[in-house]
């Protein structure tokens, strides 16, 4: 993957968010609505950047492995924005910091928030991921919730080669104010390190995660209450143990180690 350095323009843009330094990772100190509206504000009424920016979000997992995979650690810091999209972040947050994280920010509720407004404003979005059934579900159920927004286009995500770069350049071309990533940790992420100098026409990149999936509808969030008490991850191991046993029996435990000594009780707005 080649290095990419951030264009300072970009960094500007986000130079008045407060930003948490929570697990090891600095965190936006944004609820949803909050990011949302920045997401918004940065393509609307005109675009504020000459390039895409770049917003990611940061959980359990992703705190252990860019604690232990330099590379992945590489792909996070070079994001605009980091969110944090788990509860015990934020619960971290408010035992050790004077201005702690307001609240998690989910992608599958921010998806909705900020349809919401792009639906209103006439803002256009891309969505891009998950394997060919799932995106065109995702995107189809999309289109019922919010009939008038614009979605200029949709792909899956297995896509490899001149295949995938000539879906990179038509996506360019269409210059949607929204493209919203959705392959996975750290793939996502990687997507965006090799392909943001061909994306100069996009607003702003949104790594997603699974998000398409719960667009779908072929998985279901946990019950509020397991949301609100940094049980979600135990929802999802209960749906998919096969698939997710190992993985959080080895970044759970190095994740909480992390949130607990490397949670700075300070705030600042810049790197």
């Amino acid at each position: 993957m080649s290095e990419r350095r951030i264009n300072p323009v970009g960094r500007a843009a986000t130079a008045d968010v407060i930003r948490a330094s929570v697990g090891g990772l600095r965190l936006a100190v944004l609820d949803c609505e909050q990011t949302a509206s920045f997401m918004v504000d940065t393509v609307y009424p005109q675009r504020r950047v000459d390039r895409p920016l770049y917003l990611t979000s940061a959980n359990g997992e992703v705190l252990s492995r860019c604690s232990s995979e330099p590379i992945t650690d590489r792909l996070f810091r070079a994001a605009d924005l980091i969110n944090a999209d788990g509860q015990p972040l934020v619960i971290v947050s408010r035992l050790r910091s004077p201005n702690p994280l307001p609240e998690r920010v989910a992608t599958t509720d921010l998806f909705h928030v900020v349809a919401r407004k792009a639906e209103e404003l006439g803002l256009t979005f891309y969505m891009f991921g998950a394997d060919e059934a799932e995106n065109a579900t995702a995107v189809a159920n999309v289109r019922r919730a919010y009939p008038d927004l614009k979605i200029v286009g949709q792909s899956h995500g297995y896509l490899r080669g001149d295949a995938l770069r000539a879906k990179v350049d038509e996506i360019n071309e269409l210059a949607p104010d929204f493209l919203w990533v959705a392959l996975g940790v750290p793939y996502e992420q990687a997507f965006v390190d090799k392909y943001m100098p061909r994306l100069g026409k996009v607003g702003v990149i949104k790594t997603s995660g699974g998000l398409f999936n719960f667009l779908s509808g072929s998985r279901s969030r946990a019950p509020q209450w397991m949301q609100a008490v940094g049980l979600e991850w135990a929802w999802r191991l209960w749906l998919e143990p096969r698939r997710l046993f190992w993985r959080y029996l080895t970044t759970n435990p190095h994740a909480l180690y992390l949130l607990f000594n490397k949670t700075r009780p300070s705030l600042t707005k810049r790197d």
